[in-house]
């Protein structure tokens, strides 16, 4: 008969090693329903606030990257337009989503750099009440006017007729507060010129108005205003970087046009709600980063106009405070508020 002594411990060694095996399975599985239950961000379609309307240059810079955005993030990318206040209204929706990455916003130069100086009772905090995620492009404002209600070829020319009419002349903008009315007030007071502010509800309003000649001019962005100037039903006559614009490389400087210096410049950007796990906006930065650095989406939005801008979360932190301060700036110097 077997000495059951002798059986006993390989008995036990091999039913450990089966337990040990059982276990180690069961908390594999365990671990993967886990994982499933949980799911890996992002398991749904992710909106993304526009505060500005349809065809306006932030539309036209989201809808540019928004394939290749989707392909990264391996889901569905939905723009939501909640045009008014300057971009407050859309800030303001995401200002108080829940900070799970599927409510971001297409913010701007505007919405976090200029705003908090120019509106007196913001309904949320623009700098506690976001996440800074990624730049997406750094745009050009380009001093367009109707030739047949202001029939100019230069900014020199520009301001001697404007100087010699005060407030005959009327300008739109995009809104209060945006970066094209601030650019025009800035260099209205540079230029001691006297015109009538006509704000509109986004820029493809704002430009008919001027195609119209509801109003002479406009500060908007070179991406907006290229197919009327490719059209002839609008002249442009100085942009407003400290470089000229490779797309439309005839056209001068402001600062080269008689007002040396002269330098107002935005940027779009996306941010979440405060909160957002870093994570989360790494893996949104590291696919803006793809979509930027992609040959054809890069030259396509060079050829609108555009300045493709690269940086890392915290570089885009960085960029968000130091805009902030400039613009608190420029709103003193032009005396600009808003209730």
């Amino acid at each position: 008969m077997p000495n059951s002594s002798r059986l006993l411990p390989r008995l036990t060694f091999r039913s450990a090693v089966r337990v040990a095996a059982l276990c180690a399975a069961a908390a594999v599985s365990t671990a993967s329903l886990s994982a499933h239950a949980q799911g890996e961000w992002p398991t749904q379609p992710v909106t993304i606030l526009m505060g500005f309307t349809a065809g306006s240059g932030v539309d036209i810079v989201g809808r540019t990257l928004q394939e290749s955005l989707q392909k990264s993030l391996k889901t569905t990318i939905v723009y939501d337009y909640r045009p008014g206040a300057g971009g407050n209204v859309a800030s303001e929706v995401v200002a108080h989503a829940k900070p799970d990455g599927y409510t971001l916003l297409l913010g701007t130069a505007a919405t976090h750099g200029i705003n908090p100086a120019l509106y007196k009772n913001l309904p949320f905090d623009a700098d506690a009440d976001f996440t800074p995620i990624a730049p997406l492009v750094e745009v050009s404002n380009v001093l367009t006017v109707n030739p047949a209600v202001l029939d100019v070829k230069s900014v020199r020319e520009f301001i001697e007729k404007v100087k010699a009419n005060p407030g005959k002349y009327n300008f739109a903008s995009t809104g209060n507060g945006t970066g094209t009315h601030l650019a025009f007030a800035e260099f209205n007071a540079r230029a001691g010129l006297d015109m009538v502010h006509v704000p509109y509800k986004g820029g493809p309003d704002a430009l008919q108005a001027v195609v119209k000649g509801e109003v002479c001019c406009i500060f908007n962005q070179v991406q907006s205003v290229l197919p009327q100037f490719r059209a002839g039903k609008v002249r442009l006559l100085g942009v407003t970087t400290k470089q000229r614009v490779p797309v439309i490389a005839d056209v001068p400087t402001i600062a080269e046009s008689g007002l040396p210096g002269f330098n107002s410049t935005i940027w779009f950007g996306l941010f979440g709600p405060r909160g957002l796990d870093p994570k989360i906006a790494r893996k949104v930065n590291d696919a803006v980063k793809v979509a930027l650095e992609t040959p054809a989406i890069r030259q396509k939005l060079i050829d609108a106009g555009n300045t493709p801008r690269v940086e890392t979360v915290e570089q885009f932190k960085a960029t968000v405070k130091a805009d902030r301060q400039k613009w608190a700036g420029v709103v003193k110097t032009v005396g600009a508020s808003i209730d």
